[in-house]
């Protein structure tokens, strides 16, 4: 990509069909773009799905991604956002022998909590901003995480 690469986030509205994701997916891969990131869900009450994919690209670059997603015969609608609210989840787990309370406090710093104790393993959640994510997952690393999962990003313009 160009120096003038951007991390952007675009949503884009489909039918619910078996072939939909390919199709999206075929699209950036046909043209070497880049996905970050792909979050796909169902909207309540319709026949549609909204795709949140992350990418990089100049302002060239995401105008004929969304111009190609236009084309495509199950998207319904596309936006690439600007000013939207997005969100990413981080899960940890963590060996009990560390400390849980300064865990704790670490997660509610960055809109989470513990959300499981088992008996070798505490499990923590947070909800943030991919940057405050990529934040907090630094800043966890002096507790010796044992396992991470993080989720996609999820976005909805305002």
């Amino acid at each position: 990509m160009a120096d003038n690469s951007e991390r952007r986030v675009i949503s884009v509205i489909v039918r619910n069909e078996a072939s939909a994701l390919s199709r999206i997916t075929d699209l950036f891969s046909g043209r070497g773009y880049n996905i970050t990131s792909l979050t796909v869900a169902p909207i309540p009450d319709s026949d549609y799905s909204r795709l949140t994919i992350v990418t990089s690209g100049s302002v060239r670059v995401i105008e004929q991604i969304t111009k190609q997603l236009h084309k495509l015969i199950p998207v319904l609608r596309v936006y690439e956002h600007c000013d939207i609210v997005e969100k990413e989840m981080a899960l940890v787990k963590f060996p009990i022998t560390e400390n849980i309370s300064d865990i704790d406090t670490l997660c509610q710093a960055y809109n989470g909590k513990i959300v499981n104790v088992g008996e070798n393993v505490v499990i923590a959640m947070v909800a943030d901003e991919s940057k405050r994510v990529e934040n907090f997952l630094s800043a966890i690393r002096r507790y010796n995480p044992k396992e991470i999962v993080r989720s996609g990003a999820v976005a909805l313009e305002r």
